[in-house]
């Protein structure tokens, strides 16, 4: 079995992972890299597949697998959650780069997510799957609602993890090893281990509680597929007026309508019931007036939470509080580090009080160790990180360790 990265493997974005056997191809993953004010970046270009493999929704797995349908006409594999959800993110991602002037860089239409769709094949945990001379088995992978691990058995068995999270989180169970030969595991927290998730997620309710009560607002951005749903879920028992906006509104619906994804699905709808969420601009006026938004773009880039930065920007008994990863050029880091944001009306400072908190969906470094160790390969292959000769350091002598670069071809 023959294999190359045409992404994604020294770095965090843009996955893709091409499986070549018996003379037939199949991709594992198209993902997408967003950079603020750059043109979005692709895999290298593929040759023809016969079908892709979606581990999750994420754009950095997901987002470029309609220009591979477009030009080979090919299936797409995940199940029904992961095709709702990606399929948001795709017209989402066709109107974003439309306004920044980058249609023509995303290289698909909204025909083409539309031929998408018809090309989906529902594949979903526990089936078994036959396709270029081998049998593909989904397992579940925790990170987020519908994310899928793919064992691959040909003359022997390789793990591809995707992006996995091996603890339960109040959203979804954490991913169990699989016992495999080869291990393709993600390793994007390679190096640094997550505080407690009892601990963070006690500290969210205790600072929520402390901004609230002094007479602020606290604004919580998230992304919208999980991380927004996973804070509702914490904060579902707090007697606030509390508001939802952005996609993530939309999300809430495809988890309802896919319970069998979640961990509970009782305690989700009781979360959604919590949060009034914001449809029209008078629901917006009203949301400002409230005591907790949580609200889409989870790194500050665009979106609804532009609108309440601006409104609470001088009130210092409000807080803005991360729950996410904040990228290197995003308005996200832009406020950690100067205590600015900016929007298409110019630059503002915020003075309100800046939290940030640990709500990972990935494995960390001594959790990916101890999935590693449980699914006893022989080989271990290394992808999606830019850390990852911090965890091969753990590994080697235990373990065949590979790091192939994007580009290079390397057997299983």
């Amino acid at each position: 079995m023959k294999i190359k990265f045409l992404g994604g493997a020294e770095i965090v974005g843009k996955l893709g992972m091409l499986v070549e056997n018996q003379g037939v191809n199949i991709m594992f993953e198209y993902g997408l890299r967003l950079i603020k004010k750059e043109p979005p970046e692709f895999p290298m270009p593929s040759p023809e597949v016969e079908g892709v493999f979606i581990t999750h929704s994420h754009l950095d797995h997901s987002g470029a697998v309609p220009r591979l349908v477009q030009q080979f006409d090919c299936d797409v594999y995940c199940n029904d959650l992961t095709m709702d959800v990606a399929s948001l993110l795709f017209f989402d991602s066709i109107k974003i780069a439309k306004a920044q002037g980058y249609d023509g860089i995303l290289g698909y239409t909204d025909s083409d997510v539309k031929r998408t769709w018809q090309n989906y094949r529902s594949f979903t945990m526990g089936e078994t799957l036959p396709i270029a001379g081998l049998e593909i088995v989904a397992h579940p992978a925790g990170h987020i609602p519908g994310a899928q691990m793919y064992e691959i058995k040909g003359h022997n068995t390789t793990l591809f993890t995707g992006d996995l999270h091996t603890e339960n989180t109040r959203l979804t169970y954490g991913a169990r090893p699989i016992q495999c030969d080869n291990l393709v595991i993600e390793a994007t927290y390679a190096g640094r281990n997550h505080p407690p998730r009892p601990k963070t997620e006690a500290l969210l309710v205790q600072r929520v509680r402390e901004v609230v009560e002094r007479g602020g607002t606290a604004i919580i951005p998230c992304f919208a597929v999980g991380r927004m749903q996973e804070v509702m879920l914490i904060l579902k028992d707090l007697p606030y007026d509390m508001w939802v906006d952005g996609m993530g509104k939309t999300v809430n619906g495809y988890y309802t309508d896919h319970p069998d994804f979640l961990r509970n699905i009782k305690e989700f709808k009781a979360a959604k019931r919590r949060f009034n969420p914001v449809r029209t601009s008078s629901a917006r006026d009203k949301a400002k007036r409230g005591q907790v938004i949580i609200t889409t773009s989870g790194m500050l880039d665009g979106g609804p939470v532009l609108h309440y930065l601006e409104d609470q920007k001088d009130n210092a008994k409000s807080a803005v509080m991360l729950v996410g990863y904040q990228a290197e050029n995003s308005n996200g880091r832009l406020l950690l580090d100067k205590g600015m944001v900016e929007t298409p009306k110019g630059a503002f400072k915020v003075n309100c009080e800046l939290m940030t908190f640990d709500l990972s969906a990935h494995a960390d470094h001594d959790e990916l160790l101890q999935f590693i160790e449980g699914c006893h390969p022989q080989k271990v292959v290394l992808m999606h990180s830019e850390h990852r000769e911090e965890l091969a350091q753990d590994l080697e002598g235990d373990y065949e360790v590979l790091m192939p670069m994007s580009g290079e071809d390397f057997e299983l």
